[in-house]
């Protein structure tokens, strides 16, 4: 139930979102992994989940702003993903975050961790 909710959030940024991020990525991956081991009791974990959505959120707009930014000065992206809408449900960005080392994830935030797994499912091609 928390990866659907976690894999919501990634999917659906609102334009409004201002949220600082302040959780590394092993911090996230620690309390999104807490939350699926609830199963069904995770709803009743709410203020948990709204701050992990709003950290995925929040990363999601950031590595998407870094993106655009670099494409419009003309500089490499990191990752390329396809024309139109693209999909990656909740269990294989859990699966992806879960395969960066835990002593990485402690050292990187969610942004550069969501850049990392969007380059490694939409590499660049040709440079």
């Amino acid at each position: 139930m928390s990866r659907l909710l976690i894999g919501l959030a990634l999917a659906a940024t609102p334009m409004g979102a201002a949220v600082a991020q302040t959780m590394n990525a092993e911090a996230f991956h620690q309390r999104a992994a807490k939350l699926e081991k609830k199963g069904a009791l995770a709803l009743f974990s709410r203020g948990e989940i709204k701050a992990l959505m709003a950290e995925a959120q929040a990363a999601g707009k950031k590595a998407r702003e870094q993106r655009v930014a670099a494409v419009k000065a003309g500089n490499k992206t990191r990752y390329c993903p396809p024309e139109g809408p693209s999909k990656m449900d909740s269990d294989e960005f859990m699966q992806r975050l879960g395969g960066i080392p835990a002593a990485e994830r402690a050292r990187i935030d969610m942004t550069e961790a969501t850049i990392r797994i969007l380059a490694g499912k939409f590499p660049c091609k040709n440079g």
